[in-house]
């Protein structure tokens, strides 16, 4: 267990803008690295997507709900939030690699849906106070990311929001049912 929630959160994003630093300072593109769905080269999207961010402000969009939405998942749910953040980080973008659209989708938007479907969806399913709270605040807060399910901008990856956010109710509905010995 961490003394602080954000710790884990922070260390992803550390190694996102470490990884942007680096495209930016010898300026190269490693979009190359992104996950292109059904293809054998895209599966080191899998673990890299997350990381590669195509400009600034992609960057901070993702940056800011990562660590608030991972803080809050590893504040608040220490016991299970490793397992939660693990299965939001790699099934999605596993779900993404195999029903993705071909193009390579980068960026950690598909974790951070799964974040926070699972923030909202294991308060609706757990239903104790603490965990309705935070699903209320989540959904207060970061609510008009439903819109970004069905992005119809072509370079948006709706496919890593919607993969994200069905990873995140999964993950709150199995969750919710394991009970504390």
């Amino acid at each position: 267990m961490h003394k602080s929630g954000i710790v884990p959160p922070l260390r992803l994003c550390f190694f996102m803008w470490l990884v942007f630093t680096i495209e930016f300072y010898l300026e190269v593109d490693l979009g190359y690295l992104g996950i292109y769905p059904r293809s054998l080269t895209g599966l080191i999207g899998v673990v890299m997507a997350p990381l590669l961010h195509g400009n600034f402000n992609h960057l901070m969009s993702n940056t800011i709900p990562l660590l608030v939405l991972g803080g809050s998942l590893f504040f608040f749910f220490p016991k299970i939030a490793l397992r939660v953040f693990l299965q939001a980080y790699f099934f999605t973008n596993a779900l993404v690699w195999f029903f993705g659209r071909p193009f390579y989708h980068i960026g950690a938007s598909g974790l951070i849906y799964a974040l926070a479907s699972f923030l909202v969806f294991y308060g609706l399913f757990k239903r104790n106070f603490k965990s309705v709270i935070i699903s209320a605040i989540v959904i207060f807060s970061y609510g008009s990311m439903a819109t970004g399910l069905f992005s119809l901008d072509e370079r948006i990856s709706w496919e890593s929001h919607l993969m994200g956010a069905i990873v995140g109710l999964v993950s709150a509905y199995t969750f919710s049912r394991i009970r504390r010995s």
